[in-house]
């Protein structure tokens, strides 16, 4: 995971470093985490589509990669995130 003062210093859009910052209060140990987009949006302010633009962002630098999680009857569940030092 980046510091505080690091994620400053990348050059990513501030709707990025939000949701990272927001990701990383919700890592475990292991930097995984995985709330619902739905539940970023509400708890940020933010809207659906800001959030998805946002994890695009931070997928694009290598700070977050996710996995798509599913329920045993095949249906979508949230995301699996997982909060990385980029490269």
């Amino acid at each position: 995971m980046l510091s505080n003062r690091e994620i400053y210093s990348v050059n990513l859009p501030h709707r990025a470093i939000v949701v990272y910052m927001y990701l990383c209060d919700r890592a475990d140990k292991d930097g995984s985490c995985y709330p619902a987009i739905n539940t970023i949006a509400q708890d940020l302010k933010m809207s659906k589509s800001t959030v998805k633009r946002a994890v695009s962002d931070l997928e694009k630098y290598g700070c977050v990669r996710h996995e798509r999680r599913y329920r045993r009857s095949g249906g979508n569940s949230s995301n699996l995130y997982f909060v990385e030092r980029p490269p």
